[in-house]
């Protein structure tokens, strides 16, 4: 695995304003990972295979991962920073939209991360929970959207995304399948594991 591919990523990834896993909230994941060693991963938004990358260097190269990416562009770019990462051999990019893909995917998985359209929180939640386990975890970045979500914000710009994201706050914390928390780290980060 060369790590020094995947900092160059995470260099450019930044200097043209990609979206990618910030490191506060990265570590908050490692301690999970460290401890419960996920075999079987999925990712919904795999931006330029950031985030799944780093997930192979902590739980190492047994795990599978696959990640879904809408954008095309995005997606080629995944597939040749993760080849050139030399892992390959772990990460499953499939193109295409999430929501059309999803409900195709059968589980268990060890870990589910969702960092994609927050309009489609809930919905991703809805099918995380069907390819859970007892244990599995689920992780949401940026929940809490740049503090919106927990004030009264309203404005048209983004109101569609902060309402599906309380509403995702709403479900991760009430469904009884799921033991939930959500942590400020990063944008917001909930995580949930699966009770049974």
């Amino acid at each position: 695995m060369n790590l020094d591919v995947l900092e160059n990523v995470r260099k450019e990834a930044l200097e043209n304003h990609v979206p990618i896993i910030m490191d506060d909230t990265l570590n908050v994941i490692k301690e999970y990972l460290d401890e419960l060693r996920p075999m079987k991963i999925l990712e919904i938004g795999t931006a330029v295979g950031y985030s799944s990358s780093q997930f192979v260097r902590i739980v190492g190269e047994q795990v599978k991962i696959d990640t879904i990416e809408l954008d095309e562009e995005r997606a080629k770019i995944a597939i040749e920073n993760i080849k050139n990462i030399g892992i390959e051999e772990n990460i499953n990019v499939i193109i295409g939209n999430a929501v059309e893909i999803l409900p195709t995917l059968s589980g268990p998985y060890d870990m589910i991360f969702i960092d994609a359209n927050k309009g489609k929180y809930p919905m991703f939640l809805e099918e995380a929970i069907r390819m859970s386990r007892k244990g599995t975890i689920i992780f949401a970045d940026n929940v809490l959207y740049k503090g919106y979500v927990l004030s009264d914000y309203n404005k048209h710009k983004q109101r569609t995304a902060v309402r599906h994201l309380r509403e995702y706050l709403a479900e991760a914390i009430s469904n009884e399948k799921l033991d939930t928390q959500v942590s400020t780290v990063g944008d917001g980060l909930a995580i949930s594991i699966v009770k049974f």
